[in-house]
C-alpha cells in the first residue's frame, strides 16, 4: 500500500511511526508539507520521501491522508485536485464533512472521515471512522489498518456521530488532564508534594482504566464496589454529586458536540 500524507505535523508523525515497517515500507510513504524542518525530521526518523509541494508521487498513492488544520483544508484540497483519481482520501481534520470535501474535490467519493485523539502519539489512541457509501471493502480495510497503527478503531454508521466522538474521545484527553490537575492540587493542599500527588493520580487513572477494560462488570458496579457507605470514597462521591459534577461533565461533552457541528457548518460554507 502506497500512502501519501498532506501535512507532516504531530498526528501525521505518529501515524507514520506506527505504519513504517508494519503496514507499509518507508519507501511507500510520501509526505507533503510546507515546513522544511518537519519534512527533514520525518525523512531522518523514518526514511520516508518528502516534498515541499504537491507532486506526481501523490497520483500513484493508494491512500491520501489529509492531516492539515481544518482552516487550511479547502485551499490544500484545491492544490491536491489535479493528483486525485481513484485513491482513497482519509481526512483526520476536525469539522470537515465528507460532502464538503467531496465538493472541493470535484465530486470525488472515495472518502473516509476519521477522528483520532492525541494518545495516538504513543500508540494508545482511539479513532472513530465513518466511510462514504462509495468506499469499497478494500478501501475501508486500508483506512482501518492505517488508523489501527496508533491504537483502536471504532467504525460508525452515521457521519453525524463524529460530533459525539469528537466530544467524547477527540477532546477527551483534555478532560482527563483537567481531572489530574485537580487531584494534583488537592494532594498539595492535603500535604503531599505536587509531584507525589500527580504520581498517585496518574497511576490511579491508569490502573482504574485497565481494571474497567478487563472487567465484565459495568463501571457503575465497579464504582459501587469501591464505595462503602459512610466511608472515605462515599464522602468524596457525595461531595461530587452535591456539586453537580456529573451533570457538569455531561453538559461539557454536549457543548463540545454542539461546537463540533458548528465548525462543520462554518468550514463547509461556500
Amino acid at each position: 500500500m502506497k500512502i501519501a500524507f498532506i501535512g507532516g505535523g504531530n498526528m501525521a508523525a505518529a501515524l507514520i511511526g506506527g505504519l513504517v515497517g508494519k503496514v507499509a515500507a518507508a519507501q511507500d510513504i510520501h509526505v507533503v508539507d510546507l515546513n522544511a524542518q518537519a519534512l527533514a525530521s520525518l525523512k531522518d526518523r523514518f526514511g520516508v520521501s518528502v516534498a515541499p509541494a504537491m507532486d506526481g508521487a501523490l497520483a500513484s498513492a493508494d491512500v491520501v491522508v489529509l492531516a492539515v488544520k481544518p482552516q487550511q483544508m479547502r485551499d490544500v484540497v484545491g492544490s491536491l485536485k489535479p493528483f486525485i483519481g481513484a485513491q482513497l482520501v482519509v481526512s483526520i481534520a476536525a469539522g470537515i464533512r465528507m460532502v464538503d470535501l467531496s465538493r472541493w474535490l470535484d465530486g470525488h467519493e472515495a472518502i473516509v472521515r476519521a477522528m483520532p485523539n492525541t494518545p495516538a502519539l504513543i500508540g494508545k489512541g482511539i479513532t472513530g471512522l465513518v466511510p462514504h457509501e462509495k468506499v469499497s471493502t478494500l478501501q475501508r480495510a486500508q483506512a482501518d489498518s492505517i488508523l489501527k497503527a496508533v491504537g483502536q478503531t471504532l467504525w460508525l454508521s452515521d457521519e453525524a456521530q463524529i460530533d459525539a466522538v469528537t466530544a467524547v474521545s477527540g477532546s477527551g484527553p483534555a478532560y482527563v488532564f483537567y481531572f489530574l490537575e485537580a487531584m494534583e492540587q488537592a494532594a498539595a493542599q492535603l500535604g503531599l508534594s505536587p509531584a507525589e500527588g500527580l504520581e498517585l493520580a496518574k497511576a490511579t487513572f491508569e490502573g482504574a482504566t485497565e481494571l474497567a477494560r478487563r472487567s465484565e462488570e459495568s463501571v457503575a458496579t465497579l464504582r459501587e464496589r469501591v464505595t462503602s457507605k459512610g466511608g472515605t470514597t462515599y464522602a468524596a462521591l457525595t461531595s461530587l454529586e452535591q456539586s453537580g459534577v456529573k451533570d457538569a461533565i455531561v453538559k461539557a461533552l454536549q457543548a463540545a458536540a454542539v461546537r463540533s457541528k458548528e465548525l462543520g457548518d462554518e468550514f463547509g460554507k461556500a
